[in-house]
Order: structure tokens, then sequence, then C-alpha cells
């Protein structure tokens, strides 16, 4: 799993920051990443406050892991449809 450097914290505050006025390509700077991060950021967590976004991502990880178990199941569904499938 992809590792990143900020926490949902420390992004919204950057975004703060942009809200408050300071330009993209100086807040870029003072924090080390590109302008495009910023933007990334700004779509998919402006707006949001910190205890929002850490149930989103929250939400995310169940997402994910429930989308783990239905790949697993539908696998064992068509393991068994192959099998019952043969002719002996």
């Amino acid at each position: 799993m992809k590792r990143t450097r900020f926490s949902e914290e420390q992004i919204i505050g950057v975004l703060k920051e942009a809200e408050a006025g300071a330009k993209t390509a100086d807040l870029a700077r003072r924090h080390g990443v590109s302008e495009a991060t910023i933007y990334n950021w700004k779509s998919k967590y402006g707006g949001l406050e910190v205890s929002a976004a850490r149930r989103l991502k929250e939400l995310e990880s169940e997402n994910a892991k429930l989308k783990r178990l239905l790949a697993d199941a539908m696998l064992d569904q068509a393991a068994l449809k192959d099998l019952l499938s043969k002719k002996f």
C-alpha cells in the first residue's frame, strides 16, 4: 500500500492556507510537494474537516476490505462451478 508523507490533518491545514489566500506555488514550495499534488488534495479533501477526513479514510479502507472479500468469494464460486461442471 502506498505510504503518504502527510496526514489528513496536515493536508487539511495546507488546504486551509490555500483558502486563506496563499498562492498554490508558494504552498507547494514550502511543503515540498508539486502544485498538482495540492490540486489533487483539493479535489479529494476540499471542504472537509479533520473528523470527516478520518471518516473518509476509514470508509475507504472498509470498502477495500469488502472488495477483497467479494473477489475471494467470486473466485471460490468460479472454482466450484468449474469443478462441478467436469464429468467424472
